[in-house]
């Protein structure tokens, strides 16, 4: 738990809420694709965590530079890896325009295995082959253990994504989860005390490497935050039809939304 001293204001901005595919999906005319709510636009899964004038960005979405003009984001201090896939890195390039404005390195921060598979597919970033031009300029950083960055104190939970073992984190009393299929019993000990829980739930359909809507409710039931977020949504979920039906204290996120804490 952090201290006292750690406990600074903090306003989370939802990048995106969306899956891999985003939402409208290619192709598709379902109900909530050519829905007019804007509210059903989802751009890849992103958050970004103000606080002491500083920005930190969990995961480099694919869609990171529509969602930073968007939302107004001139400054990324530091960044929070999930873990390497696709929806959640591809969007690392955009990065280099922060470095322009900011004139200094990015650091990154993620499990070995993230970092590894990081270094591997944008290998061109961190060579010294001159010959790759204009490229972003990052520091990576593996963290297995609770942290602090500008002032704020990082926990890594390590939850399950199917198979695999990703990071959600904890930030002070924040915590955000996203493509979780499994909370460990010792990451719910991590969890205990969150105020504001920020977590995946992709449809009401089981799902076999996400948590459904009923698996996020169960979840949040047992970790008790005041208030709790619903993220990474496919198009099978329609925030003004399904929204309004979820219990007190739960909702769905959308993109563009502000989160005081």
């Amino acid at each position: 738990m952090p201290d006292n001293d750690s406990m600074h204001p903090l306003e989370l901005v939802i990048l995106g809420c969306g899956t891999s595919s985003g939402v409208p999906v290619i192709g598709c005319h379902c109900r909530v694709c050519v829905s007019s709510d804007p509210r059903n636009k989802r751009t890849r899964s992103s958050v970004l965590i103000r606080t002491n004038g500083r920005n930190i960005l969990i995961d480099t979405s694919t869609d990171l530079r529509i969602q930073s003009l968007t939302n107004g984001v001139e400054r990324i201090d530091g960044v929070l890896f999930t873990h390497p896939h696709a929806d959640h890195i591809h969007g690392i390039d955009e990065l280099r325009a922060f470095n322009h404005v900011q004139g200094a390195a990015i650091p990154c921060f993620g499990s070995d295995y993230t970092i590894k598979r990081i270094r591997i597919m944008f290998d061109y970033i961190f060579n010294d082959n001159a010959g790759n031009g204009w490229k972003p300029n990052l520091t990576t950083n593996v963290v297995d253990s609770p942290f602090e960055l500008f002032k704020l104190h990082v926990m890594p939970v390590e939850i399950s994504h199917g198979s695999a073992s990703i990071f959600g984190y904890r930030i002070n009393d924040v915590a955000y989860i996203t493509d979780c299929s499994m909370i460990p019993e010792r990451s719910f000990a991590d969890l205990k005390g969150v105020k504001i829980l920020i977590l995946g739930a992709l449809r009401f359909k089981p799902h076999p490497t996400h948590f459904s809507v009923q698996q996020a409710l169960d979840a949040s039931a047992r970790i008790s935050p005041e208030r709790t977020i619903l993220t990474h949504l496919s198009h099978s979920l329609d925030y003004t039809r399904d929204n309004p039906s979820l219990p007190a204290g739960i909702e769905f996120a959308y993109d563009g939304m502000r989160i005081e804490a």
